[in-house]
């Protein structure tokens, strides 16, 4: 769910002007699990603009507190999220710890990596939503060291029904700056995309694992 619209637009547009999401509807991306895409989304690349990176990590920080309080610690999930959680750690002063897709397979196999404390309540950061497995991979390794897991605050989700779906599941909120049909309405109000190719974004949305370009 997005908060804030005019955040939704602004995020969106920013995400595009430094290409860290790219629409190319006539010249498809290939995802690792092999869908083809007319999008592909690296919110990392927002680490490398300081400008950008400040306007998200006070936006989240901001939007964080609205929506949650004030948690005990930020949780980030490896790797995409580790960089914007901790900017939003700090703009919070709270302590940071970040989730690892598994345990380690050396040293002392942590898949929570920092210091915490069970019962302490925690907000997880993610850089992008898609299906949601790897966010509630997180999260279920945090509630399995007994911390308290109040929600999930993220920078783009593609609003797929199967991550709605998967999060109601889980019992957990989500949150994000931006998302989808906000990206789609400012690349056409920016002229970054032509309102003809606006189509193919939308069967894609509607039918990403069976999309083909025409």
């Amino acid at each position: 769910m997005v908060l804030d619209t005019e955040i939704a637009k602004r995020t969106a547009g920013l995400l595009l002007q430094i290409n860290a999401i790219k629409l190319e509807p006539e010249n498809p991306f290939t995802w690792a699990s092999g869908w083809k895409s007319p999008i592909y989304c690296d919110n990392r690349i927002m680490l490398s603009y300081p400008d950008i990176r400040n306007f998200v990590r006070l936006e989240m920080a901001g939007q964080l507190k609205k929506i949650y309080g004030t948690p005990d610690i930020i949780a980030g999930v490896a790797t995409g999220a580790i960089g914007i959680g901790i900017l939003v750690a700090e703009a919070l002063g709270l302590p940071f710890i970040y989730v690892r897709p598994e345990p380690k397979s050396h040293g002392r196999q942590n898949q929570i990596e920092g210091h915490f404390e069970p019962g302490q309540r925690v907000v997880v950061i993610e850089d992008l939503i898609s299906t949601g497995k790897s966010s509630l991979g997180a999260v279920r390794a945090l509630r399995e060291q007994n911390l308290e897991v109040a929600g999930m605050l993220a920078i783009f989700s593609y609003g797929f029904p199967i991550a709605q779906d998967n999060f109601e599941a889980e019992g957990v909120q989500l949150h994000t700056l931006s998302d989808y049909g906000h990206l789609i309405q400012q690349a056409v109000e920016t002229d970054y995309i032509h309102p003809s190719q606006m189509q193919a974004l939308l069967e894609w949305r509607a039918n990403p694992q069976g999309w083909k370009q025409t």
